[in-house]
C-alpha cells in the first residue's frame, strides 16, 4: 500500500488543486451550484488563481497525498472579520484567536482513507503556529458527508448560516465552529 503524506502546498502543485478541485466539485456539488458554476472552474485562470493562494504569506494551502497521487488539499489561515461577525456585524471578543478552515476537499474516489483528517490536523497545526486557538469554517446545509466529518472532530454549527448566489442557485451554508486541539485518527 502506497504511504499517505500530508504536506505545504508547492506553486507547482496548483494544477493538481485544480484538477481536484473542478472533478471534486462536479461529482459531489453539481446539483448544489449549478452548471455556470461549475464551468468557471474550467477557465486557465483557476490554476493561476491556485498558485496565488499558495504563494499568500498569510494562507496555508496543504496537499494530501497517497504515493504519487495527489489526492486532496486544504487552505486555512486567518478567520475575516465576516466569517465571525453576527448578523448586526458584531465580532465575538476573542475574534482574533480564530482561524480559518476555508476548504477541504478529496477526491471521491480517495475517500474514506484517512486524507481529511489529516488535511484538518495539518491545517488546525499551522493554525496554532500563527496563535489561534479555534477554528471556523462554512458548510453547505445539504453536504451531509462534510457535515458528518466537521461533527466528528466536535466542531458544530453556532447558529449562523449564510446564502451564496451561485448565479443559477443559491446555496444556504452552515458556519462550523471547535478548538483546533484536534484528535484526528
Amino acid at each position: 500500500m502506497a504511504r499517505p503524506d500530508v504536506h505545504l502546498a508547492r506553486t507547482d502543485d496548483a494544477g493538481e488543486i485544480a484538477r481536484i478541485q473542478r472533478y471534486t466539485w462536479r461529482i459531489a456539488y453539481g446539483e448544489i451550484v449549478g452548471e455556470a458554476a461549475l464551468a468557471s472552474l474550467e477557465s486557465e485562470e483557476v490554476e493561476g488563481h491556485w498558485r496565488e493562494a499558495i504563494e499568500y504569506p498569510e494562507t496555508d494551502v496543504f496537499i494530501a497525498t497517497e504515493g504519487t497521487f495527489t489526492v486532496g488539499f486544504a487552505v486555512s489561515g486567518q478567520a475575516p472579520e465576516e466569517d465571525l461577525a453576527d448578523p448586526e456585524g458584531r465580532l465575538p471578543d476573542d475574534a482574533g484567536q480564530f482561524g480559518l478552515i476555508a476548504t477541504t476537499l478529496v477526491e471521491p474516489r480517495w475517500q474514506r482513507r484517512g486524507h481529511g483528517g489529516r488535511l484538518i490536523a495539518a491545517a488546525a497545526r499551522a493554525l496554532r503556529s500563527r496563535g489561534a486557538d479555534s477554528g471556523v469554517t462554512w458548510v453547505a446545509e445539504s453536504d451531509s458527508a462534510t457535515l458528518s466529518f466537521f461533527r466528528s472532530i466536535k466542531w458544530n454549527p453556532d447558529g449562523m448560516v449564510r446564502t451564496l448566489d451561485t448565479g443559477e442557485r443559491t446555496v444556504r451554508e452552515m458556519r462550523l465552529t471547535g478548538t483546533l486541539d484536534l484528535r484526528v485518527s
